[in-house]
């Protein structure tokens, strides 16, 4: 699914430039910091920009709190760079990690001068706040290593980014992958445009309206009408459809959801991207996260990428040879 292999090399020098300001001291902390105007008058917030960090939407149990010292930072990057993982007994018998390129930075992100362990900031644990009903549904009331394995009896059954339909920063919220992390914003009067570099999925706010599209019209990305908040672009997020149930990792949207977005430059290279999820059907209560966008080189490369590619069908193959062996994890014959 990986086509910038002959571009890797550039393409990981121009990330981990960027990623390596991202373990320096917060530019972001300069008091009163005012970003140059677009000619329309409104905040610049133009440009390519890349999220990639070790950080994740939600806390990795081997880290406790939310913000963690330099030193203690070191160690568990350390381990992260030799295995793509804060726990050390994790393994990748196929070498997978060895062989792709993986596109998450060289470290933890930095959030208002700190070194975060997670996107989430509300709950305090990190965690997102699925509610009953909702753990049930999906298993996440079990341990992940005894989590029934699920939607391999055909394509729709599994993730829409193994399929190439959505990526994770194509549709709100804008995640990190871990392949492709470039957006790219475009600002007009009327719209603001943002071009993601996965699947080059483009989310388009409509400025200034002031109505969401009727309830009954739903798609990927939902309905974003956008204002300007003093330096700070929010974008309220509606109209998602059913299917969005379907995304990368554990993140859930119902149709019900209202998500905000906050983009505010608050560097010349860096933007601070702020969400919050409403969504009772799913969760038990709002959520909120955050994280930087640091300034990238570019360019943007292509990523292609479609449904129906070889990896799905290796997936599916796969569970087919399984099933020749075993019943219900049984060996045949037994």
């Amino acid at each position: 699914m990986k086509t910038f292999a002959a571009v890797g090399a550039s393409r990981r020098s121009f990330l981990l430039a960027a990623a390596a300001a991202s373990i320096l001291p917060a530019a972001s902390q300069a008091h009163g910091y005012r970003a140059s105007r677009t000619r329309y008058g409104t905040p610049d917030l133009q440009g390519l920009w890349t999220n990639a960090s070790y950080t994740d939407l939600e806390r990795p149990p081997e880290l406790k709190s939310l913000v963690i010292s330099p030193e203690e930072a070191r160690k568990a990057e350390a381990i992260y760079a030799k295995i793509g993982s804060f726990d050390p007994t994790d393994i990748d018998p196929l070498g997978q990690k060895d062989s792709e390129a993986w596109e998450t930075g060289n470290g933890l992100a930095r959030v208002r001068g700190e070194i975060r362990t997670s996107w989430i900031v509300d709950p305090p644990d990190g965690q997102l706040p699925f509610n009953a009903e909702t753990k049930k549904r999906f298993h996440y009331d079990m341990d992940e290593k005894v989590r029934p394995k699920r939607g391999f009896d055909n394509p729709e059954e599994r993730s829409v980014t193994e399929r190439c339909v959505a990526s994770e920063g194509g549709y709100p919220p804008n995640l990190p992958s871990p392949d492709g992390n470039y957006l790219q914003i475009v600002q007009t009067p009327n719209f603001v445009a943002m071009l993601v570099e996965k699947y080059h999925d483009a989310h388009i706010i409509r400025m200034g309206a002031t109505q969401h599209d009727p309830a009954a019209v739903t798609s990927w990305m939902g309905d974003a009408i956008g204002r300007w908040e003093g330096e700070t672009l929010v974008i309220e997020n509606t109209n998602f459809c059913a299917l969005g149930l379907s995304r990368y990792g554990h993140l859930k949207l119902s149709p019900a959801a209202i998500l905000v977005e906050k983009f505010t430059r608050v560097a010349p290279n860096e933007l601070l991207y702020e969400f919050t999820v409403t969504d009772p059907t799913l969760y038990t209560q709002t959520w909120r996260a955050e994280m930087p966008f640091l300034r990238a080189k570019g360019p943007m490369y292509e990523y292609s990428c479609h449904e129906g590619n070889y990896g799905m069908t290796n997936i599916l193959g796969a569970a087919r040879r399984l099933e020749g062996k075993t019943i219900d994890g049984v060996p045949r014959g037994k």
